[in-house]
C-alpha cells in the first residue's frame, strides 16, 4: 500500500510543476486523496461489502469533489489533476500512468447491468479538462483526448481525439518503455500544433477559394488586355482570408 502511495506521489511531482514536495501532495491534492479512498472502497466492493464500498465512495466525493464508483478499476500512478467534477463509472478501467483533468466524465451509454458500459483507458492516456468519454470502448495506449471533447468511439494507440463529436488524429505510437513525463506527456491533452482535422479542412477550403479568386482576377486582366469587355470583381465580393482564418481559429 505505502509503496503504491509513494509511486503516486512521485508521479504527481513529475507531472505537476506546482507540486513542491511529497507532504504538500499528500495533504493538498484531492486527486491523490480520491484515489487512496477509492482503493479502500474498491477492496470492499471486491469482497462483497457493497454498502461500505459505496459509503466510502460517497465520503470521498464530499471531501474531494471527485466521484469514482467503487467498482471502477484504477491502475498505478494515475494522476487526477485539480479533479473537481470528475466522474468515473462502475465498469470504467483506468490504466497505469493515466492523467485526468477536472470535469472529465468516464460515462456509460447503456442501462444494461452486467455489461461493459464505461470506457477503458489504456496505459498513459491523457484526458483533458471537461472531456466526456462515453461508452464501453477502449482508448489506446498514450492516446490523448482534448479538452471539452465528446468521445463516442475507440481511439487507436498514440492518437489524439479532439472536438465535438471527437475526430481522431493518428499519431505514431510511443515506445513501450517511454516515460509519461517526457515527450508522451501533454498537459490537458493539448497537441503541439493544434491539429484539429476540422480546422485543417476549413483552412484548406479558404486557401483554395483564395487561389480561385486570384485565378479569376488574372483571367479578367487577360480578357481586358485582349479588348474584351469584362466587369471587374467588386471589392465587397472579394474574400478576406485573414478574417476567415481568424474565425476558424
Amino acid at each position: 500500500m505505502f509503496h503504491h502511495l509513494r509511486q503516486d506521489i512521485n508521479s504527481i511531482i513529475e507531472r505537476d510543476p506546482a507540486a513542491r514536495n511529497a507532504w504538500e501532495v499528500l495533504t493538498c491534492y484531492p486527486g491523490l486523496q480520491a484515489i487512496v479512498m477509492h482503493r479502500w472502497a474498491h477492496w470492499c466492493w471486491g469482497h462483497g461489502l457493497k454498502w461500505p464500498g459505496r459509503f466510502i465512495s460517497y465520503l470521498a466525493r464530499i471531501i474531494t469533489g471527485i466521484e469514482i464508483h467503487p467498482g471502477a478499476t484504477i491502475g498505478r500512478r494515475v494522476f487526477i489533476d485539480h479533479g473537481f467534477g470528475v466522474v468515473v463509472g462502475e465498469t470504467a478501467e483506468i490504466g497505469d500512468d493515466c492523467t485526468i483533468y477536472q470535469g472529465v466524465t468516464l460515462g456509460g451509454t447503456s442501462l444494461h447491468t452486467g455489461t461493459k458500459r464505461h470506457p477503458t483507458l489504456a496505459r498513459g492516456v491523457i484526458v483533458g479538462a471537461g472531456a466526456k468519454v462515453l461508452g464501453g470502448f477502449t482508448v489506446g495506449e498514450y492516446a490523448k483526448v482534448g479538452s471539452n471533447a465528446v468521445l463516442l468511439k475507440p481511439v487507436p494507440p498514440g492518437a489524439t481525439a479532439v472536438g465535438n463529436p471527437a475526430h481522431i488524429i493518428q499519431k505514431e505510437l510511443a515506445p513501450v518503455n517511454a516515460s509519461p513525463t517526457h515527450q508522451l506527456f501533454s498537459a490537458y491533452g493539448v497537441t503541439p500544433n493544434g491539429d484539429d482535422p476540422l480546422s485543417k479542412a476549413l483552412h484548406g477550403l479558404i486557401n483554395h477559394a483564395v487561389m480561385q479568386e486570384q485565378q479569376i482576377e488574372r483571367i479578367i486582366t487577360v480578357m481586358k488586355a485582349a479588348g474584351l469587355s469584362c466587369p471587374s470583381m467588386a471589392e465587397c465580393d472579394k474574400l478576406d482570408p485573414a478574417q476567415l482564418n481568424k474565425l476558424v481559429d
